[in-house]
């Protein structure tokens, strides 16, 4: 009988689980393992010279802890150690491994980028959620948020990172950048992301938000002009644009047509309102309301790897549902 250590036992006569510990149980269900790992594994190390690398389903995981908890490359080693329920998510047994260090873990992000496979990860999540038909791909709803980056010039350079610039919002001035999403007017699930400068006009991205098979678009004021634009005018797409609050206001709320176009903006917003629970569970549940990384490249691949996280919660409840239907 194989002996148990001292956090085991501990962790095993616990009557109450924390939310902590449920939630890699769960995501454990529902991730689409086979797919993920698939896509990393033409890239891998395969391990005929010098130390074996560390197994590459154990560091996809590794890694999703690591965007889950906004962690550090250090952080993560540490979770991972203090943390039964992520010692089982991983698959590591302390009394006979360690978790993988911080330049492993360094490394695999750096395989990732070197490659483009959060975006390949990204669309195999899409995939599969697409396959299971909780993907409807006929109406869109696109938005922006911002993400903001250093703005000091005290490190080696003496200057702000050259691909992040500033934007005002209201009467506040933001640096950094903007996290861009088509979402999935039905279920609102993401599938689109684009990374650019906090500067950029959200009218000029509309084209690269959406997919091939759109028929209806919810939009809101800032993108009045979208479908007038060179590269959209010709598509056939039912545009549904927020009128802009000042032209609202200025028609009466006692008139039978203002009272009209009232009830139409509210239930245009309450489409469009599906584009903010993914930047809720990303900025909020993930922690990410900081660029970690210096360029839009990096910032950009990491954003594709947490939607491709935030939509398998979204998802969370039928996807579950669907799995205790399929097991015997």
């Amino acid at each position: 009988m194989k002996q148990i250590s001292f956090s085991q036992a501990e962790f095993q006569r616990k009557k109450r689980r924390t939310r902590r510990e449920v939630f890699p149980a769960e995501m454990e269900q529902i991730m689409p393992w086979e797919e993920l790992v698939a896509v990393v594994e033409p890239h891998y190390p395969k391990g005929k010279r010098g130390r074996p690398p560390v197994g590459l389903e154990r560091m996809l995981r590794v890694f999703f802890v690591q965007q889950w908890n906004g962690l550090s490359d250090e952080g993560v080693e540490d979770a991972i150690t203090d943390s039964q329920a992520l010692r089982a998510f991983v698959g590591i047994d302390l009394s006979r491994e360690a978790a993988p260090d911080a330049t492993t873990v360094l490394q695999f992000r750096h395989l990732l980028g070197q490659h483009a496979l959060t975006k390949k990860l990204f669309e195999a999540v899409n995939g599969k959620r697409t396959a299971a038909g909780l993907m409807m791909r006929e109406g869109t709803s696109a938005d922006a948020t911002i993400i903001a980056a250093p703005p000091s010039v005290k490190n080696e350079a003496n200057a702000r990172d050259p691909h992040m610039h500033q934007t005002k919002k209201g009467n506040q001035w933001y640096f950094g950048m903007k996290a861009r999403i088509g979402v999935d007017a039905e279920s609102g699930l993401v599938h689109t992301v684009v990374g650019t400068a906090a500067n950029e006009a959200d009218v000029t991205q509309t084209e690269h938000l959406l997919h091939g098979e759109v028929k209806n678009v919810f939009l809101n004021a800032g993108y009045i002009g979208a479908d007038k634009r060179e590269e959209l005018k010709e598509r056939k797409i039912n545009w549904q644009i927020a009128m802009k609050r000042g032209k609202l206001k200025a028609v009466s709320e006692e008139s039978s047509f203002g009272q009209l176009l009232r009830k139409l903006e509210s239930l245009k917003a309450s489409i469009r309102s599906k584009v903010e629970h993914p930047f809720h569970i990303v900025k909020n549940l993930f922690h990410y309301k900081k660029v970690r990384y210096k360029g839009l490249d990096k910032n950009t691949a990491q954003l594709h790897t947490l939607f491709a996280l935030a939509n398998l919660m979204i998802a969370k409840r039928k996807l579950l549902a669907l799995n205790s239907q399929v097991a015997p």
